[in-house]
């Protein structure tokens, strides 16, 4: 409890000053008093939190805190730095509450800015971790998710992008605005949150692209879908996109007739939407999984990455395995895995599809059992091992006619006696699991005889 004053009163000093800087940037009658006690104020938050800085080392002296890890405005450490268009870089938080104030100029320079994107500025950021850790500091967590702080110059850069897709009739000033609302939604966070606002412009988007002249330029189909990817990293937008049936349908057609790109990206957006599962159920029903497997056969190493995570993530849910299964997963996966070209990704969509007894029954009847042994004998990683012991476990308890082909093998390598003593616990329980079966029905046909 010895820690409670200070902090008290280092938040009371924040909320008092919020609201004196709010009454600093909303003019009138502010006289000259306001400024000093602002400035009061914030020298008092600094010592409360920092302490007093001090210009020299010395024993016993604090580390002064470099001039360029402080907030311009705020004057405290930066949580989050970005840089403003006139190049200097301020905290998210205190930046953005300037500009959502009705400022157009940059506070330090007064320059009037062309635009009010924040970029982030990781080296900034890194290089102040490592100070804070360097000098015992813990930084407190940022107050608010500013993800979701939006200004009202971002409404409007929004808006205009929008009013140009779907409203000019130049093909090229559509085409430039697309990309442009691209390059926006990848750099810029708060950007991807004004889509909560308009949920709507999804689907208007997509219209706009869709006549003979748009719809057939690659170039925007990669920035359509990439700018849907884009916008589906925002937690709170993944329910919007998913909802949007135009959306869904416009990813999966760029799944089965776009670029390379347009066809990794859309997988990958399709990924990030399924970590809903009300969204898994949609994307499933929508007819995702087979372009999805094909991706995952033909498509470039990325591409194939990017359809592996969206096929696992999908098949998440029950109905989604048997559905992965009647397009070919099992084929696909086990080539996969015989060609040693996604081993990894291969074996984790295996071992998630092992619980279902349609698919189990298939990778039995397609050589699983031998492909499985092989990676419990001589793969070097763990984690494959541990996959593939529990496929042949789902195998196993499914069918027994496949219990020969573990025996004949067991008894050649003693690779699952091995896995039982020396596996990761997953593993060893499963292996475990297999060697007692092998016994116990070893057992019942010797006594039987």
């Amino acid at each position: 409890m010895a820690n409670s004053a200070p902090a008290e009163e280092a938040a009371a000093l924040r909320r008092r000053l919020r609201r004196l800087v709010a009454a600093v940037t909303a003019g009138g009658g502010t006289g000259p008093e306001a400024f000093g006690e602002a400035a009061s104020a914030l020298a008092a938050l600094r010592d409360a939190e920092l302490g007093p800085r001090k210009a020299g080392g010395g024993a016993g002296a604090e580390a002064a805190v470099p001039e360029h890890f402080l907030c311009p405005i705020s004057s405290e450490i930066m949580r989050d730095p970005v840089v403003l268009a006139s190049g200097q870089t301020y905290d998210r938080r205190f930046i953005q509450e300037w500009l959502s104030a009705g400022n157009r100029t940059c506070p330090q320079t007064q320059q009037v800015l062309s635009n009010t994107v924040l970029i982030p500025n990781h080296l900034v950021r890194s290089m102040i971790a490592q100070w804070c850790t360097e000098n015992g500091i813990a930084l407190s967590p940022l107050e608010n998710q500013e993800e979701d702080l939006v200004t009202n110059n971002e409404r409007k850069a929004f808006s205009e992008l929008f009013d140009r897709i779907s409203s000019s009739s130049d093909i090229s000033e559509k085409k430039q605005a697309i990309k442009d609302l691209r390059l926006l939604t990848k750099r810029n966070s708060s950007f991807r949150a004004v889509i909560g606002e308009n949920p709507d412009s999804i689907s208007q988007m997509i219209s706009a692209v869709s006549n003979a002249e748009l719809e057939s330029n690659s170039e925007v189909l990669e920035d359509t879908v990439t700018t849907i990817l884009n916008l589906s990293i925002h937690e709170s937008n993944k329910k919007i996109i998913g909802d949007d049936t135009k959306a869904v349908t416009f990813l999966i057609s760029a799944l089965q007739s776009g670029t390379m790109e347009a066809r990794s990206n859309a997988a990958a957006a399709i990924f990030s939407l399924s970590a809903l599962d009300s969204n898994k159920a949609k994307i499933g029903e929508s007819g995702a999984m087979r372009p999805l497997v094909d991706l995952l056969e033909h498509g470039s190493m990325t591409a194939k990455k990017d359809a592996a995570s969206a096929i696992f993530s999908l098949c998440k849910l029950h109905e989604n395995k048997s559905r992965a299964t009647r397009s070919g997963i099992i084929d696909v996966v086990l080539k996969s895995i015989s060609d040693e070209s996604l081993i990894d990704e291969a074996l984790t969509i295996l071992a998630l599809l092992s619980s279902d007894h349609e698919t189990v029954e298939e990778i039995g009847e397609t050589g699983g059992v031998p492909c499985m042994l092989r990676i419990v004998s001589d793969d070097q990683c763990k984690r494959n091992k541990e996959n593939a012991v529990a496929v042949l476990f789902s195998i196993c308890m499914y069918d027994r006619t496949k219990l020969r082909e573990v025996v004949e093998d067991e008894n050649l390598n003693g690779s699952l006696a091995w896995l039982a003593q020396n596996g990761t616990s997953r593993a060893r329980r499963k292996a475990a699991g297999i060697l007692d079966k092998l016994k116990r029905t070893i057992h019942k046909t010797h006594y039987s005889c």
